[in-house]
């Protein structure tokens, strides 16, 4: 076995493997290590639009749901502009959430076509798998959420309304 081969495996490197056979090995490795990195990281910036837009979803729901309650208990006899701006904020919540899933999709879309590109080509390996992000459900079941919200505030209906 002078050239690095097993019986039956192609191109497996071992420890008698020459310094050039093992550096490539290596260098795909790493390689195929940064695509999850690099997903791990696209995860983290969803994580912070999700962050970023139930807290406006939230804070929007909330001051729609005080004035509306304080108006129903005639504290205040017009609370229009206070709940305009509520709707807002979710509203403003939902285009930010939408916009970061789609912005997501994109980039996980061209970030697993180049991983193939690199595994066809036979620069890396692709041995592990890049799983549903859960982060992107996450993001999706919130969108919801204030989907649903945003529905119920302006027809009143439902629980929120």
């Amino acid at each position: 076995m002078s050239n690095g081969k097993q019986p039956g495996v192609a191109n497996a490197v071992t420890r008698s493997s020459g310094s050039d056979q093992i550096s490539v090995e290596l260098s795909s490795r790493r390689t195929g290590m940064s695509f999850q990195r690099t997903r791990m990281s696209a995860d983290r910036t969803l994580m912070s639009v999700i962050r970023t837009s139930l807290s406006l979803i939230s804070f929007g729901f909330t001051i729609f749901q005080v004035f509306e309650k304080l108006r129903d208990q005639n504290v205040i006899t017009h609370a229009g502009a206070a709940r305009n701006f509520g709707v807002t904020l979710v509203l403003l919540g939902i285009v930010m959430l939408i916009g970061g899933i789609a912005y997501h999709v994109q980039f996980m879309v061209h970030l697993r076509e180049q991983r193939a590109a690199m595994m066809g080509e036979g620069l890396v390996h692709g041995e592990s798998k890049f799983p549903p992000s859960l982060t992107l459900i996450t993001a999706i079941i919130l969108l919801l959420i204030g989907i649903f919200a945003i529905v119920s505030m302006l027809f009143q209906s439902g629980p929120f309304g």
